[in-house]
């Protein structure tokens, strides 16, 4: 990945957290269509950009101040590109992460005064910095997305980039793991579906008959960690974005009025609809998962353990154990090998990329580091023993995993690793067309930059107009 766009990415994380504070004698180093850039923000990323390399060990030549600015130079681009071409982004998300950093500063300060004191300014203020700065970089990430999205290669294209490389340039994929898995959800899963039921039909009580408030039952309980800091508001949003489930019921609903208990693919609701506007629908809800007792948990985990015993015998091969008995239906019907399909098809990725050799990073991406420690045990052909885990939205469930195989670390070839030199050479044309992009658009654009640093290094030369 080209520097300028890992410096990007890296102020999307590392600078995340800065806040716009009260600089003395600050001043405008750069305009780009509407949004000017402050002195201080660009030494606080320039900052934040020397701290991460230092912290992973590497240098570059560029002066940290020019870099920095060309990065906010690009993101505010981005972001007026985006208000232009009416890019929607997750508010309701922002939301969520703005309250947790406020949390977070407040408990590392000890509490809101000296918050306050430290940043000099009320906490209503440093929420409103953090949210503007938070949705200029959501605006500016989907933009870039949106420009990325639209690219993509042909086998013949994947083909020449593979060509292209050296020897010596040749990607290393580190030692990969093939496995299968038989899964189990407790068979108390009724039982513990109506307890979850009990606990929102109680809620509900309370809220209506005047005991609780809903805001302060969803920051106390709801499971959805995006919008419990909010008392369970999230942004409005139109029918068809939602579950079915959640959708119909949510339809039904008069403002301020509750629904009754909704069971959707991501656990059981309650929801008060707030207001609605055209097709925009804005409400709060609190999410239950079902939870099962010591004892339950046991129970399948001993149901498990019985069934790796009768594959350890030969009593049954592991390929007919997971079909007769695994509860994942994406991996049963394939001798219970696991690949990421269940992964995408809630991310809405691509489907090509589907694979079932994973990298040890991989499986922290797919919610599987359980797995991982599992196999970490085994040799190829060996069963664990039975774990308890979570799937992707934290249902429990017990599993026992099958190491495989292990592919060793080598030079990505064409014939076994295919789909991660698809992503390298679809990376690189992406790049390729974003640098493409930027320059039209900076050339269309208004941009000022002080001259003070004007002469300094800067990857896209159309900056300097």
């Amino acid at each position: 990945m080209k520097k300028g766009i890992l410096a990007f990415l890296l102020f999307c994380t590392a600078g995340t957290f800065a806040q716009k504070q009260q600089v003395t004698l600050d001043r405008v180093v750069a305009v780009v269509g509407g949004s000017s850039i402050l002195h201080s923000e660009v030494s606080d990323y320039a900052r934040a950009l020397v701290a991460q390399r230092r912290q992973e060990g590497y240098t570059s030549d560029r002066d940290p101040m020019n870099e920095a600015l060309e990065a906010l130079m690009t993101q505010e681009l981005l972001y007026n590109q985006a208000q232009i071409d009416s890019i929607q982004i997750n508010a309701g998300e922002i939301s969520s992460r703005v309250e947790s950093q406020i949390q977070q500063m407040i408990t590392e300060e000890g509490s809101i005064l000296r918050l306050e004191a430290k940043h000099h300014m009320p906490v209503f203020n440093i929420r409103e910095n953090l949210r503007q700065r938070y949705e200029e970089q959501a605006y500016a990430g989907m933009m870039r997305n949106d420009v990325m999205s639209k690219v993509t290669v042909t086998p013949g294209e994947v083909e020449r980039y593979y060509k292209s490389l050296s020897k010596d340039s040749l990607p290393i994929v580190a030692d990969q793991y093939v496995y299968a898995q038989i899964t189990r959800f407790p068979k108390s899963m009724t039982e513990a579906k109506q307890r979850t039921r009990e606990q929102l039909v109680d809620m509900r009580e309370r809220v209506i008959t005047g005991k609780a408030r809903f805001e302060t039952l969803a920051r106390m309980y709801s499971q959805d960690p995006g919008t419990m800091m909010r008392g369970g508001e999230m942004e409005p949003a139109t029918l068809n974005s939602l579950d079915p489930a959640f959708a119909d019921a949510l339809e039904q609903l008069r403002p301020g009025q509750i629904s009754e208990v909704v069971e959707s693919q991501f656990g059981f609701h309650i929801i008060q609809l707030i207001d609605k506007k055209g097709e925009l629908y804005h409400f709060r809800h609190i999410l239950l998962l079902p939870i099962y007792t010591t004892s339950e948990l046991a129970s399948v985990a001993r149901e498990l353990d019985s069934i790796a015993r009768l594959i350890r015998v030969d009593s049954i091969s592991f390929e007919k154990a997971a079909l007769q008995f695994s509860d994942d239906a994406a991996s049963k019907m394939n001798g219970g090998i696991v690949s990421n399909h269940d992964f995408l098809e809630r991310t809405y990725a691509d489907a090509k990329m589907t694979v079932t050799k994973f990298l040890r990073e991989d499986f922290a991406n797919f919610h599987a580091l359980d797995d991982y420690n599992a196999l970490l045990r085994l040799k190829p052909g060996e069963i664990s023993a039975s774990f308890l885990t979570q799937d992707m939205i934290g249902n429990q469930l017990g599993k026992i995993v099958k190491l495989v195989e292990i592919i060793p670390t080598h030079a990505a070839s064409l014939e076994s690793d295919y789909l991660r030199i698809e992503e390298m050479a679809l990376q690189q044309k992406q790049e390729r067309a974003f640098t493409e992009w930027l320059t039209k658009k900076i050339d269309g654009m208004y941009v000022f930059i002080d001259p003070e640093f004007r002469n300094g290094e800067f990857e896209n030369k159309h900056w300097v107009k």
